[in-house]
């Protein structure tokens, strides 16, 4: 009997670099919209026919740190022409090997969230950066 995996062993990388670590990535799924279509003479039913196909961004979280890579890579966009990548995110098992990969194609950061500060908390500071995509493939 095979195992599912869990979901808190993943590996995040940009254009095949590794992206750091992240403590939470979301949001990443794909949906085609349905167009209802009726002549006056069918019966009550109408047809149903695929539409655009849509993809959600994917939201990233992680601790704050001193790299500047995703938010540079945004400021990049800010200031002139977006720089598309092709992420990749990948289920690990318990021994650390790849299980499932998903590519994310033509992304690009669309918001940045910098971390809320709170003197009294003791949590940790998380920075947000929400990625725009054209296309999500399951490649292993």
């Amino acid at each position: 009997m095979a195992y599912p995996y869990g979901k808190f062993r993943y590996r995040v990388e940009i254009d095949g670099l590794d992206a750091g670590g992240f403590s939470e990535v979301t949001g990443f799924d794909a949906s085609i919209d349905v167009m209802e279509y009726r002549e006056g003479d069918m019966v009550q039913t109408p047809y149903k026919i695929p539409g655009l196909k849509k993809y959600g961004n994917i939201t990233l979280k992680k601790g704050l740190t001193d790299s500047l890579v995703m938010y540079e890579w945004l400021i990049t966009g800010v200031d002139g022409p977006v720089d598309r990548k092709t992420i990749t995110i990948t289920s690990l098992d318990e021994a650390g090997q790849d299980v499932a990969s998903w590519q994310v194609i033509n992304a690009w950061p669309i918001r940045y969230t910098a971390p809320d500060f709170n003197a009294t908390s003791s949590e940790v500071a998380i920075e947000t950066v929400e990625i725009a995509h054209e296309g999500m493939t399951r490649v292993s």
